[in-house]
């Protein structure tokens, strides 16, 4: 399976190169994110999907055997215990492809990184 690629020149670009089930996954996370921020910007960064609003927002790409969804370290501190059931770092989680991505969840985080980077957006005024 293909995997992140330093050719892709956006999200739709990334996301077709993919198998049908997972580029389903990856439609199903892009759709959740723009519901809770509309107004972030997509891009390609560090080789990946990114949604960038006042900086980066959430990152996200595909693997062998899981989504991997990047929210940063903040976000993976708060979540802690909704995200006990998987595979997490610093500032990332991964969603085995073998089980359905828990869309509210990621809803939620998204919900907490907006409200973080417009936080610190007004504050650097």
């Amino acid at each position: 399976m293909k995997t992140a690629s330093a050719t892709s020149k956006d999200m739709d670009d990334y996301i077709a190169g993919f198998p049908g089930e997972v580029r389903d996954v990856l439609e199903s996370m892009r759709r959740t994110i723009k519901q809770v921020a509309p107004e972030a910007e997509e891009r390609i960064s560090y080789r990946i999907p990114t949604f960038a609003l006042h900086g980066n927002l959430v990152h996200f790409a595909a693997y062998a055997k899981h989504i991997g969804f990047y929210p940063g370290a903040s976000a993976i501190v708060k979540f802690e215990k909704e995200l006990s059931g998987f595979h997490t770092a610093k500032g990332t989680v991964q969603f085995p492809l073998d089980r359905p991505v828990p869309l509210g969840l990621v809803r939620r985080i998204v919900e907490f990184r907006v409200r973080q980077n417009l936080a610190k957006a007004d504050k650097d005024g």
